[in-house]
């Protein structure tokens, strides 16, 4: 594929952030793109052209992909929560991904690796792979957003005629980051020893710069129309991930989190709720992410990626130890913990 330009929505998010710094590495000419720019921090010292793209304003896209060629589509809303979820969550993705497309459409965009998520896949068999379908459980708006607009974005390229390729990664940690997303936001919370309960909800970890390396190599090689998993293959459980740090840091001194009934922790969780709806603040557990994945064990058939896209991640507890060094030692410096 000759050099072209090259765009990345979202890119002073996580993901984002980190792939422009690849595609920068790799001698791409790089335009990133954010709703805000005054949000220019996390392009300090980077060769790279900026413009405004607003997913819910179309003629922002239109100008932001003016003269693109390939399209990263990683900015969306990862909310797990919102007092107006239909609104801030699921229109966002699902409209931001149709007007995305449509805006590329008009550009000439030829080609668009989209970020969907693991949350869009089909969970009652594991180890969960792309052909098993889409996720079928309908209670969170994140989820329902991820599964509609992975569909969309699908769909969409078919009836433009643009190359589509859809990466699905998991929780997301390490790198370079401006802002925690919520997969970090429970490793800093590891390693400040503020994880007292084991909620028996499982993580898979994935270092950022490994799905960003996947997403490179989807634009390169990966065939239109498909859905690749980036993450590893085995989940971690959350008192595995404390004895990981509790090992790499011994003058933490952390404390295993204590393990608590389903039933009780569905109670919590209810306070937890009701309280949120006095203070408008996200509660830290809700009912339904215990009923969906309480014992889920988050494991992949990463197969795919592995023989198309060369997909070969970190594993997931150096991928773990290499993130707790970076919010203890790098991030941490800048920041007010």
């Amino acid at each position: 594929m000759n050099k072209q330009l090259s765009a990345v929505t979202g890119a002073n998010g996580h993901l984002g952030n980190n792939l422009v710094r690849l595609l920068l590495s790799q001698g791409e000419e790089v335009r990133a793109t954010v709703r805000d720019l005054k949000n220019r921090a996390p392009f300090r010292d980077l060769d790279c052209g900026l413009a405004q793209a607003d997913l819910m304003r179309k003629d922002t896209l239109l100008s932001a992909f003016e003269g693109v060629k390939n399209l990263y589509a990683v900015g969306a809303a990862f909310k797990m929560w919102s007092e107006n979820p239909k609104t801030e969550i699921y229109d966002n993705n699902v409209t931001g991904t149709r007007n995305l497309f449509e805006a590329a459409a008009a550009c000439g965009v030829e080609n668009i690796v989209y970020v969907s998520s693991i949350a869009a896949l089909d969970f009652t068999r594991l180890p969960a792979r792309e052909e098993n379908g889409y996720n079928k459980d309908r209670r969170n708006w994140y989820y329902n957003s991820k599964n509609d607009s992975d569909k969309l974005a699908l769909e969409l390229g078919r009836k433009y005629n643009i190359r589509t390729v859809l990466v699905l990664p998991s929780g997301m940690i390490g790198g370079v980051s401006h802002k925690l997303n919520y997969s970090s936001k429970l490793v800093l919370q590891i390693i400040k020893g503020e994880i007292p309960v084991d909620t028996n909800i499982t993580m898979n970890w994935i270092d950022v710069n490994d799905v960003a390396s996947g997403m490179y190599n989807a634009m390169l090689k990966g065939t239109n129309g498909e859905r690749y998993i980036l993450a590893n293959e085995k989940h971690t459980s959350i008192q595995e991930s404390v004895r990981i740090a509790a090992e790499q840091f011994p003058e933490l001194k952390l404390k295993m989190p204590l393990k608590v009934p389903r039933v009780i922790l569905y109670s919590i969780a209810g306070l937890m709720e009701a309280g949120s709806k006095i203070t408008g603040k996200e509660p830290l557990l809700q009912r339904h992410f215990i009923e969906m994945f309480y014992g889920l064990k988050q494991d992949f058939d990463i197969s795919k990626a592995k023989t198309e896209l060369g997909f070969n991640p970190k594993p997931s507890k150096a991928a773990l130890i290499d993130a707790m060094k970076y919010l203890k030692e790098d991030w941490s410096k800048n920041q007010t913990l």
